[in-house]
This record gives structure tokens, sequence and C-alpha cells, in this order.
């Protein structure tokens, strides 16, 4: 079973911010107003407490979600993906986003192959969390859709990201 020792500091790292750009890449695909990404924040912060709880999460979950409620590992892919994504467009933010799923993946299928279904299912799902936390469109949180169009499409190039399809 992977765990940190498995990877070097640049692919934990990638590891580390790959949890955020799942979540970043369908909140940029639609953004949905203050409220909406407080809903989304809110839905990807449950996904995490859960994996840390359940005994039975995959030990890699498990080992990237408790380094990030380490202010180090917090800090390590929140420094990494503001690098990336400071002063980009919503399209631009989703296209450095589904790149780090994207390098996500060839680390994960070099270095840790075993875990890897468990690791890219459990980052799907956490980006489906947040595509269904918040209503799309309507009017003030009333009407509109779960998951809209561009959510659904950005849920399946994830899939694509993390060759899940």
């Amino acid at each position: 079973m992977a765990d940190k020792s498995t990877f070097t500091p640049d692919e934990w790292k990638v590891l580390l911010e790959s949890v955020m750009a799942a979540s970043l890449a369908v909140t940029a695909a639609e953004p949905s107003g203050l409220l909406g990404m407080l809903k989304e924040s809110f839905a990807s912060g449950r996904m995490l407490a859960e994996a840390k709880l359940d005994s039975a999460s995959n030990p890699l979950v498990k080992a990237v979600v408790d380094d990030l409620a380490t202010s180090e590992g917090r800090n390590l892919a929140s420094d990494g993906l503001r690098a990336q994504m400071t002063g980009k467009s919503p399209a631009d933010i989703k296209t450095a986003s589904l790149a780090i799923l994207g390098k996500a993946d060839s680390i994960l299928a070099a270095k840790a192959p075993a875990d890897a279904p468990a690791f890219k299912t459990w980052l799907h799902q956490l980006s489906q969390k947040v595509a269904e936390a918040a209503s799309e469109g309507g009017f003030l949180g009333m009407g509109g859709v779960t998951v809209s169009d561009a959510e659904k499409a950005t849920l399946g190039e994830i899939s694509s990201a993390l060759k899940l399809a």
C-alpha cells in the first residue's frame, strides 16, 4: 500500500493538489456565486472529513487527507495551486485543474498502481459531490438544476483526465 514515502516531494504535492483541483475544476466550470461556492466548498470538506473518519477508506486516500489536515500539507497544496491559478479565467482554471488531475493519474500509475483505482474514484466522487452541492440557474436558490450541463461536461473531462472512462 502506498503512502507519502512512496512518492517524491513533488509527486506528493501533485497528489495533494489533485484533491483541490477536483473541486476547483467543477467550481470553475459553472461559477455559482458566493453562496454556491460556499456550498461547493463545504461539500468538498465533508468528503475529506468522511474519508478521514471512515476506517474502510483507501490507505492512500487517508494519507492524503491526513496530510491536508495539517497546516503544512494545506499550505503546500494551496500555495502550489495559487501559483498556477492566479490571474486566470474560470476556463483556464478548469484547464489547469484537469492538467493537475492528469499528472496525478500518471504518478499513480507509475508509483501506486494498486491504490490508483480507489484514489481516482474517490477524486471523481469528490467532484461529483461538489457539482451536486449547489443548484445552477433559477432565482435565489430556487429552481435551476442540481448539476448543470457545464458541470456534467467537466465531470466527464475529470473522468478522462483520471482515465476512469
